[in-house]
Formats: structure tokens, C-alpha cells, sequence
């Protein structure tokens, strides 16, 4: 494919390796944020590129994994009503509540619809103007903007009939409760590229200079994760923490202002419940006083937060970068993507599930 190739060339990514290994002189730990690089990291074997001074941990950047019980639990309540229609990104289908998922709900009879955007929701609730449409509307600051449109088109179509329940969530204050957990041991971060397509670089800045370390704006593709950790070792090596950009083909310091006025309007600023992390200040997303109107907890009731259930699964060590997914006694066993105990092997951007898929349950 045009575009992506170039970033899967094997040479060049021989050489980023080799000036790796040439710079590295000490042992370190980075974390890549996003679940699509961890997808990367294990597809194409990059960690095993890597000389075994770095060490390669996985974030809480899969946003079905980072929902809570709580939300989960509410999408399944309004589902179950009647009257009502449920849209949600299908990844969101079999992620655990208290008691069961959004799939099994439809399976007995609710209205749970999949949507490749929220605009198909506006569509389903324009279509059905005696039915209340409500939009499961999760995921990190890349998703947002399009959903908080999806509040505005419904706005100017004067649809009463729609709703959203929102559990977004914010990348920076993630970050922060990762280094700030006792049993962090990470020293460098290779930040999520898509969410610095929105937000920009300048909301790391306090970041790398409170914590001292290094945060690298990275991409996806091999050779941009490879670049990523070469930039974030440099930096640690001559005792640097600063911001860089390697994915400077997509982000630019500012970010997208567009995208930051919608959000701006469409919402606010509260704290979050986390799986895997608990409650972090000032690291979610609510629809703000002009949309207050279009908020689903206001129609149906409010999310009562409680805390996730516990079991055997370590999914919430994985998520803070403390564990890998072979580390849990479960994993490939008891604990497969057909019979999941915990949302990272789940989702499509689950670290257990990269794993499992791509180096097999041992």
C-alpha cells in the first residue's frame, strides 16, 4: 500500500536497530502509550529488534479497556429498556460489566445496534423520531472530536430523541498516574501519534519536565516506532526529557484547532474511574452545560461508580505497564479472546490480545 510500505522497509529498520544499540549504554524501560503501536510492537517483532538494555512496557492506550465496569453496566441498563436503541462501536459489545456485556443484553432481545461512526446513530434517531437512540461514545481525544459532533448535528436537527453516554477519557493525566503508581517503572514514553494529531505536543511539556523523562510523539508503522525509541534513548542517554516529534507527518505542535473548538464546546472537563488505574482528577470527558441536555445519565440516570470486579486476571498490572500479558497464569489457557476473563484480551487494541494473536498462547 502506497505510503505504508516505505515505513515497513526491513533494511532501514535494521539500521534504526543498529544506531540503537550503538547509543544505548545502560539499561531502560519505555512505555509506547497507544494500543496500536503495542499491536505493532508484537506483530512485527520489534522488541526482539531491540538490544536487552531496553525493555518495551505497554500502556493504558486501549480505550475499550480503560471503560469502566460502571459505564458498561449503565449501556446495558438503557439497552434493556424498551423504547430504546443502543448504538455503539462494535469492540464495545463484549467488554465486561458487573454482570455480562452488551452483547449478551442484545442476544436477549435489546436493541444493540453496531456504528462504524456516530453520525449512523444520528441517522438511526432521525429515522426514528418514537424511539430514544442513545450513543456509547468512548475512546481517547482522537474519537472524540467526531463524537462531539455527532452532539452538534443532533443539536441543529433539533433531534429530542438522541442521546450520548460519554466515557471518554484523556491521555496526559493517564500518564501522570502511571509515573506517580508505586510500582512504576517507566523512564521514557512513546506517546500516542494520533492523539497528538488533535491535541499537539504542549500538554506533554509539563509532563516531561515534572517527571523528568523523555516523550517522544509517535506513529504506528515499525520504522516510526523504531525512530520513536531511538529519539526517546537519546534523550535518556545524555540526560535530556524534552518533547519531540518524530510523527511530524501528521502532528504539529498546536494540534488541530478545529477539532479542539468542537471538543471545547461539546464538552467539559471531570474526573474519571479507569479500569485497571481507579479514579484519576481532571481525565475524562462530560458533555458540558450546552449539551446537558443530550446526556443520557440526565434521561436514564446517573453511572454509580463502584469498583471493578476482581478475579485472576491481571489486566489492570498490564495496563500500568507494571506486567506482561505472559505473565498472567491465564493467558492462553483459561484465558483466550473466545473466552476472555479481562478486557485486554478483548479488545482489538488489547495488549493480551496482540499478543495471543500474534505469538500464540505459550
Amino acid at each position: 500500500m502506497k505510503f505504508r510500505d516505505e515505513y515497513r522497509d526491513g533494511a532501514a529498520a535494521r539500521r534504526l536497530a543498529d544506531a540503537i544499540a550503538h547509543t544505548v549504554t545502560r539499561p531502560w524501560t519505555l512505555m509506547e502509550v497507544c494500543g496500536g503501536q503495542t499491536h505493532a510492537i508484537v506483530r512485527f517483532g520489534i522488541d526482539a529488534l531491540l538490544p536487552p538494555e531496553i525493555t518495551l512496557v505497554h500502556g493504558p492506550g486501549c480505550p475499550v479497556c480503560v471503560t469502566p465496569e460502571a459505564y458498561v453496566d449503565k449501556a446495558i441498563e438503557i439497552a434493556d429498556r424498551a423504547g430504546v436503541i443502543l448504538c455503539s462501536f462494535g469492540d464495545m459489545l463484549r467488554v465486561p460489566g458487573a454482570d455480562g456485556d452488551l452483547l449478551a443484553a442484545k442476544s436477549r432481545g435489546a436493541d444493540v445496534r453496531v456504528v462504524y461512526s456516530p453520525l449512523d446513530a444520528v441517522a438511526i434517531a432521525r429515522a426514528d423520531p418514537a424511539r430514544q437512540v442513545v450513543f456509547f461514545a468512548v475512546g481517547f481525544e482522537t474519537t472524540a472530536p467526531a463524537n462531539a459532533m455527532a452532539a452538534v448535528q443532533a443539536r441543529r436537527e433539533g433531534l429530542t430523541n438522541f442521546s450520548m453516554l460519554v466515557s471518554h477519557v484523556l491521555v496526559p493525566p493517564a500518564m501522570r498516574a502511571v509515573l506517580e503508581g508505586p510500582g512504576n517503572r517507566v523512564q521514557g514514553f512513546l506517546a500516542a501519534g494520533h492523539v497528538c494529531t488533535i491535541m499537539g505536543l504542549a500538554e506533554y511539556q509539563p509532563i516531561a519536565a515534572l517527571y523528568g523523562v523523555p516523550i517522544v510523539a509517535t506513529g504506528f508503522e515499525p520504522l516510526d516506532i523504531l525512530e520513536g525509541v531511538y529519539l526517546c534513548i537519546r534523550q535518556l542517554e545524555a540526560g535530556r526529557a524534552e518533547v519531540e516529534n518524530q510523527y511530524s507527518r501528521a502532528v504539529t505542535t498546536a494540534g488541530n484547532r478545529a477539532a479542539q473548538a468542537v471538543m471545547a464546546e461539546v464538552y467539559r472537563v471531570i474526573p474519571r474511574r479507569w479500569r485497571g488505574l481507579g479514579d484519576i482528577p481532571d481525565s475524562g470527558l462530560g458533555l458540558s452545560g450546552a449539551y446537558a441536555d443530550l446526556d443520557a445519565e440526565r434521561r436514564f440516570g446517573a453511572v454509580v461508580d463502584g469498583d471493578d470486579a476482581a478475579g485472576e486476571c491481571i489486566s489492570g498490572l498490564v495496563l500500568r505497564g507494571e506486567r506482561k500479558p505472559p505473565e498472567c497464569p491465564a493467558f492462553g489457557g483459561r484465558c483466550t479472546p473466545e473466552r476472555p476473563l479481562g478486557v485486554t484480551m478483548v479488545s482489538s487494541e488489547g495488549a493480551c490480545a496482540a499478543y495471543y494473536r500474534y505469538r500464540g498462547a505459550a
